[in-house]
């Protein structure tokens, strides 16, 4: 169960300007965070998107957190800062009550007896350590986890339950794993011999910087040679398949359903949005945001937007344009034709 927080305590950990309400002082406890069309009292909520103000000026919560340009429009306690949305997940954080994937060392882990376990680790039921396998201050291992041989697990991580991370994968500091995350699974690395595919073992290994969460079902394939790379503030979400040898620069987000196929190389900060393909040795810059759906099949090498897949229509309206897209090399020799005849 978490406490309540105090609203002085709130504006001081996320860095707001406080202005009270009337009844309301600094010392006024809040317990949970709501939307502003459901909070009450005790809640706070906030205001990131000015289309939602006509809930702003409705709503019950105690307080909310707001934008300087929103002020006059709050009818209760307001939380002033420039950037409400990072004042919310930072509010998040403070009355966070999700629970340890594990509280104990459960005596029915099966953990090897060359295991190296830190101070405070917790293990779940039915996981299996094995053999030099190393786990850091803090480590939390769910239920029904699998960590492989000489694995290493740093502080503070924490894995969800039926997360399985294979053998020498190297996994930092302060990272999330959601549950049935794969990590260090074979690459799809394989030799066709006279119509018989003969398989490549794959000897690389996952390396995992700090800070980085992996959403639920995602697989990682281990390296052939070399390593895979996730570098340090990587989000990925659920159901992403990274391939064999892929880089990861820091800081980027890839959203769910996205696929990155082997030895492709994405740069820091990247965006990339839901059921995105990207083929194979490829390279894409630092700073590059793909919009959903896309297909990358060639280097990107300047940052920007880029799109390729189709917004939905109403169906009259597609089969129209499906019609006019089968006809394109027709129109383009008819007007190349037209252009031939007025140049002479």
């Amino acid at each position: 169960m978490i406490n309540a927080i105090s609203l002085k305590t709130i504006a001081t950990a996320i860095d707001a300007e406080l202005r009270l309400a009337a009844g309301d002082s600094e010392d006024s406890l809040i317990h949970g965070i709501g939307t502003l069309a459901k909070a009450g009292n005790g809640q706070i909520s906030f205001l990131a998107n000015s289309k939602y103000r006509v809930d702003l000026s409705t709503t019950a919560a105690q307080a909310v957190i707001v934008h300087p340009n929103e002020v006059e429009h709050c009818p209760c306690t307001a939380l002033v800062m420039a950037n409400p949305y990072v004042g919310f997940a930072k509010v998040a954080q403070l009355l966070d009550s999700t629970p340890h994937a594990a509280d104990e060392i459960s005596p029915l882990a099966v953990i090897a007896s060359d295991v190296s376990l830190g101070n405070n680790v917790k293990i779940g039921s039915h996981a299996v350590i094995e053999s030099g396998v190393s786990l850091a201050d803090g480590v939390q291992i769910g239920a029904g986890c699998f960590i492989g041989k000489h694995a290493k697990i740093g502080a503070n991580t924490k894995l969800w339950a039926n997360v399985n991370v294979y053998h020498s994968v190297v996994i930092g500091a302060d990272c999330l794993f959601q549950a049935g995350a794969v990590i260090g699974s074979d690459g799809f690395g394989y030799a066709n011999d006279q119509g018989q595919w003969l398989k490549i073992p794959q000897l690389g290994r996952v390396v995992i910087g700090d800070r980085v969460e992996i959403g639920a079902n995602t697989t990682i394939d281990r390296g052939a040679l070399d390593d895979t790379e996730i570098h340090d503030g990587v989000i990925i979400d659920n159901q992403v398949q990274i391939a064999h040898n892929v880089i990861i620069g820091k800081n980027t987000a890839i959203a769910a359903c996205s696929v990155v196929a082997g030895s492709t190389t994405i740069g820091a900060n990247c965006t990339i949005a839901g059921l995105v393909g990207i083929n194979g040795h490829i390279d894409v810059c630092d700073g590059v945001v793909i919009t959903g759906m896309s297909m990358i099949t060639k280097n990107i090498t300047q940052a920007g937007v880029y799109s390729s897949g189709m917004p939905a229509l109403a169906n009259k309206e597609w089969r129209k344009n499906t019609v006019m897209l089968r006809n394109i090399d027709k129109l383009e020799q008819r007007i190349k034709t037209l252009e031939q005849g007025q140049s002479k």
